[in-house]
This record gives structure tokens, C-alpha cells and sequence, in this order.
């Protein structure tokens, strides 16, 4: 796919571009809507759930670690299964598996029984998240993909804003059945949404990479690598940011990630429309910097908090955008389910190895270490950047 500007010959902004919101583009912002809704609404409840039934620090970080890390395996596979099988019943399947295990959860009263719940739901977020982002790219304009993206991250961050905190919320004044119940429900309402989109998907082309093969070829890995390093810190956030700032009020966890997940939604669809008329990588410098001056603002209590709340929502939103542009305009055009494999792998393996690694160095060291470290890993990930010197419009195999 290649990389445009939005822009005519003369250097002006294109005026006649096709219509976005179709109603394909609808249902499937519905869809993604209420799966992603169903799932914040348990990402920071199951660590919890899992800390209090005897787990622990480290078993609240094993709880998201365990998601992602099957969440990626799934995705590994992502591009032959697309293939086989196309969007449509690939999509079914995934939203039943993220969905109805969900609803077992009630029944969970042991570390052992929550994970393998989770394992499962891992499976079917892992088949949900690369064809979601896929089926867009394939519905958009071709102008217009990165402003397609951008609304696409709305349908995300609109769940991300909500119903994280909504879950905590929930827990705290309803108990754990009912956010168990609200997190099944949710894709399985995205379903009855995405049975309305017409789109099958890939055919299996001979030569066409494979999820491994493509770790080798360099300019489609290095943004995918730089997002990683958000994602990890993201993971220590969503999983261990309960236990830090526990309790209500305007100063919790849960108002810090109402507070990033606005930063994200606004910042999100910016960078959708500035990576149409421009350059993407323009942002990854600022997003990154943002990034680790939230984190580490994190550490600390009242206002601070909710301000590096909002640092780290805002770079994590340009970091998202930017990184999935590049990548997918990195991409044949019979690949864009490879391109969102890769990309959505970086998002999980990341977020579920800061859960797992940062529990283990909060339960030696404590939070600020934690935190601290998040932010230097972000520093240390600009080197990707200058290293990064792909050139627009060429989807390079290297």
C-alpha cells in the first residue's frame, strides 16, 4: 500500500475524496465498539479479581500476562488463518471465545480457574483485534486510510475511556458478577453488528510472508518494535495502577484512566488525519517523550497523577496511529492481515510482558522502580527512530 499525503499534483488538499462512514464502516465501528467495551471493562477487574482470590501481586500480573501472552500466540497465526478462512468466520469465532468464557468467571474461585478462563479469552481477543484492524484498511479509501484508522481508534478508545474505569467502579459498589457479565456480553453484541459486514477477506496467495518470515524484513519491524515499547508501559498501567492508587475520588486509578483514555481518543484521531497530509513518523518523537514523561509522572499522588495521565494517554494515541500507518503502508495489498498481526502482537506481547515483568520488580522493589524503569525503557527506544530510514511509499521486504 502506499504511503499518501492526502494532496493533488499542484500540492493542494484532495477536496472530492470518497465517502468514510459507510455503512460497512458503521457496523463494523459498532462492532469493534462493544468488543473492546467488553474487554476494558475486564482488563484491570480480572488482575484484581486474581489478587484478591489469593495471587497476589505477582498472580495479578500472571492474570494479564497469561491474556496476552495467548492473545499473541493467536495472533502469530493470524495471517495463514485469515487465508483459509477469511474476515467473516474468522471474526465469529474470535467474539465467541472473547465473549462467553467471560461469563464463567462467576464461577472462578481460585488463581488456577481465572487463568484458564483468561487463557481461552485470550484466544478469541487475539482472532479479533488483527481482523478488526484489517477489515478496516480494506473498506477505507485509499486516501483516506490513515483518517479510516483514526476513527477506528475512536471505536477503541470510547470502551478505553468508559469502561475501564466503569469496571473498577462497578467492582467497587456491585461486586465482581455483574462487570462479569457486562464483559460477555459485549462481544457478543459486537457480533450481531459484525454479521452485517461484507467483507471475506484475503486469499491465499503463493509467496505471500508469513508471521515469522516478516520479522525479517527490517522497515516493516522497527515501528512495530518503537510501539512495543508504549505497550509495555501501558501493561504496568492497566494491571498494577489499581493497586497503586487504590480507593475513589478524583485522584484514583480509575480517574487517571478515564483521564488517559480521553487523552488517547483526541490524540488518536489527530494523528489519523496528520498521518493523510503528512509525514507519520513526525509524531513518533513527541509520542514517545510523552509517553515517558506520564509514566514516570505516575509515580506520584493528586494532580501529578492525572497529568502524567494525560502525557501518556496523549503519546500513546500518536504512538498507536503513527506506528499502524507506517506499518501497513509497509504491506502488499494482499498482506493487511499481516500487517495487523504484527502490529496487534506488538500491542499484546508488550502490554502482557509489562504486566508480568513489573509485578515481579513491584513485589521486589515498589511501584516508583516500576514506574521508573517504564519511563527509561521509552528513552532508551528513540534510538529506533534515526535507525528508521524507510522511505515513503516503498513496501520494502528487505
Amino acid at each position: 500500500m502506499p504511503y499518501t499525503t492526502g494532496a493533488d499534483e499542484k500540492g493542494g488538499l484532495v477536496e472530492n475524496r470518497e465517502t468514510l462512514l459507510t455503512t460497512q464502516m458503521v457496523l463494523l465501528g459498532l462492532a469493534t465498539c462493544a468488543s473492546i467495551g467488553g474487554f476494558q471493562l475486564l482488563l484491570s477487574v480480572v488482575p484484581l479479581y486474581t489478587d484478591e482470590a489469593g495471587g497476589g501481586s505477582a498472580g495479578a500480573g500472571l492474570a494479564t500476562a497469561v491474556f496476552m501472552l495467548t492473545t499473541v500466540l493467536t495472533q502469530t497465526r493470524m495471517p495463514r488463518i485469515l487465508g483459509r478462512f477469511g474476515y467473516r468466520a474468522a471474526l465469529t469465532a474470535g467474539l465467541l471465545l472473547l465473549g462467553v468464557p467471560a461469563l464463567l468467571y462467576g464461577a472462578t474461585q481460585s488463581p488456577p480457574s481465572i487463568l484458564a478462563v483468561t487463557l481461552v479469552r485470550g484466544i478469541g481477543f487475539g482472532v479479533v483485534t488483527v481482523v478488526f484492524a484489517a477489515m478496516i484498511v480494506e473498506i477505507a479509501p485509499s486516501e483516506r486510510r490513515g483518517e479510516a484508522l483514526g476513527v477506528f481508534g475512536v471505536a477503541i478508545s470510547i470502551p478505553t475511556i468508559f469502561c475501564n474505569a466503569l469496571g473498577l467502579w462497578l467492582v467497587d459498589h456491585h461486586g465482581f458478577g455483574v462487570v462479569f457479565l457486562l464483559g460477555g456480553l459485549g462481544p457478543l453484541l459486537g457480533l450481531a453488528a459484525a454479521l452485517g459486514v461484507r467483507v471475506d477477506g484475503p486469499t491465499r496467495r503463493e509467496g505471500a510472508a508469513s508471521f515469522f518470515a516478516a520479522l525479517g524484513r527490517g522497515p516493516l519491524v522497527r515501528p512495530v518494535l518503537l510501539f512495543s515499547a508504549s505497550t509495555v508501559a501501558a501493561g504496568l498501567l492497566w494491571t498494577f495502577l489499581p493497586l497503586s492508587a487504590p480507593g475513589s475520588g478524583p485522584f484514583s486509578a480509575a480517574s487517571a484512566l478515564l483521564v488517559m483514555g480521553l487523552a488517547l481518543t483526541a490524540s488518536r484521531l489527530f494523528a489519523g488525519r496528520f498521518g493523510d497530509r503528512r509525514d507519520p513518523r513526525l509524531l513518533l518523537v513527541p509520542g514517545v517523550l510523552a509517553c515517558a514523561v506520564g509514566v514516570a509522572a505516575m509515580v506520584h499522588a493528586g494532580p501529578v497523577l492525572l497529568g502524567g495521565a494525560l502525557l501518556f494517554g496523549t503519546g500513546f494515541g500518536l504512538l498507536q496511529n503513527a506506528t499502524l500507518i507506517l506499518t501497513m503502508s509497509r504491506v502488499n495489498s494482499g498482506e493487511y492481515g499481516l500487517g495487523s498481526a504484527l502490529w496487534n502482537a506488538a500491542f499484546d506481547a508488550g502490554t502482557g510482558a509489562g504486566a508480568l515483568l513489573f509485578g515481579f520488580v513491584i513485589s521486589a522493589f515498589g511501584f516508583p522502580a516500576a514506574f521508573y524503569l517504564a519511563a527509561a525503557l521509552l528513552v532508551f527506544a528513540l534510538i529506533l527512530i534515526p535507525l528508521d530510514r524507510e522511505k515513503q511509499g516503498v513496501g520494502s521486504r528487505e
